[in-house]
């Protein structure tokens, strides 16, 4: 870090707060520090980009707190953090995609002068997720911002946006850390033993939330190698129609075991707020506001299962990708390293060409799902490749 931002983090090695928070990011730290403290390095957009896990969401937000906050003011900043900041606008959607009536709110949010800060931020978290016509509202507001509105969206790549959002922004790529810097991380922050974080962190593709969630929960470990065993041993029609239900349940127990808890917290607070004693039945007065909670909580639910499906898929992206590499005589970076006999056995089974097909299938099946095809329906299709080699 650059002395000329903060002299005690230069010997210390570490960000002030709030970028403490940020890890493994040094040089978007040092591009977004200087631009919180420099209106002439500041854009008005920015698009910060990175695989899963990379950090985006965290960066943004403690650009924020540094872009509304006075400096040194800490308090402000943890409210930002915290999501509680009136001159910040988040956004990250719990259903499939971002809805146009979302995407109108935060422009019409974007017009207001800060209220008590230095800006407006506004936080988009799934920008990935706005169909064309839902991007299309942001154009203007991205073209002819206010002065102290600044906008930070976060997406896996920017190939992920269109053409017309990505010439407005300024582009941010982070930087993907190794398995051994996700293992000491998750050593770190857990306490789980150096093996268990050093496979959490390989089957987690360096991704550092399910590489933590991986270490720490028994249940989500046993369910990913239950679904890799089962697809290794598709062998026809039969097996891949089974397997697909299969991994529905178990991204559908995945999904449950995320969002329960969760669920029943936020109805306990919500009663709370609304004077209704816990076990009481609920008054018809406030019965809508439940059940649009409720209503909410279904959509988040679908979002879910939709997100355990794919992280089931990039597991499988894993497992044939280490077939190919032992295909082509590389077994030095397997994700899977553990099923090397498995792997090797199937490696010698089929060709490459034949695996090359079945990872382009999966790459097929995720865009399906994206465009909100039936998920017994999709995985079917794709363990039926995986039986025969080829699509149904």
């Amino acid at each position: 870090m650059s002395t000329a931002l903060d002299p005690h983090a230069a010997t210390t090695g570490a960000a002030p707060f709030p970028w403490n928070a940020v890890w493994g990011q040094d040089d978007a730290v040092h591009t977004l520090r200087a631009a919180a403290s420099d209106p002439s390095a500041l854009a008005h957009a920015w698009l910060i980009t990175g695989p899963p896990g990379s950090g985006r969401s965290t960066l943004a937000y403690a650009f924020a707190a540094a872009l509304i906050a006075e400096p040194g003011d800490e308090r402000a900043q943890h409210q930002v953090l915290a999501r509680t900041h009136p001159d910040l606008t988040a956004l990250r959607t719990e259903q499939v995609v971002i809805r146009i009536d979302e995407a109108r709110r935060l422009v019409e949010r974007a017009s207001f002068a800060p209220s008590l800060g230095r800006y407006r931020v506004i936080v988009v978290e799934d920008a990935d997720r706005m169909a064309e016509r839902t991007s299309n509202v942001l154009l203007k507001a991205l073209e002819e911002p206010p002065e102290k509105t600044v906008w930070v969206l976060c997406a896996p790549s920017d190939a992920d946006l269109l053409p017309t959002i990505r010439s407005r922004v300024r582009l941010l790529r982070l930087t993907e850390p190794s398995v051994a810097d996700v293992a000491a991380l998750i050593v770190e922050r857990t306490g789980v033993s150096p093996e268990v974080a050093e496979e959490s962190a390989r089957h987690a593709q360096r991704h550092i939330g399910m590489a933590q969630r991986l270490a720490t929960d028994d249940d989500a470990r046993a369910r990913r190698a239950e679904s890799l065993s089962a697809v290794l041993a598709v062998r026809g029609i039969g097996d891949a129609v089974e397997v697909a239900g299969r991994i529905v349940r178990l991204a559908t127990d995945d999904a449950k075991a995320l969002t329960a808890t969760r669920d029943d917290e936020e109805r306990r607070a919500l009663l709370r707020t609304l004077g209704v004693a816990e076990g009481a039945a609920v008054p018809p007065s406030v019965r809508g506001q439940v059940n649009a909670l409720e209503d909410d909580q279904k959509r988040r639910a679908t979002r879910s299962l939709r997100d355990g499906i794919d992280r089931v898929l990039t597991d499988l992206q894993s497992l044939f990708r280490d077939v190919v590499m032992i295909q082509y005589g590389r077994e030095g970076d397997l994700v899977n390293e553990e099923r090397l006999e498995d792997l090797r056995a199937l490696a010698g089974e089929w060709t490459p060409a034949r695996t090359l097909g079945v990872l382009e299938r999966i790459s097929d099946t995720r865009r399906n799902l994206e465009q909100n095809a039936a998920p017994l329906l999709a995985l079917e299709s794709l363990m039926i490749t995986v039986a025969n080699g080829s699509a149904p």
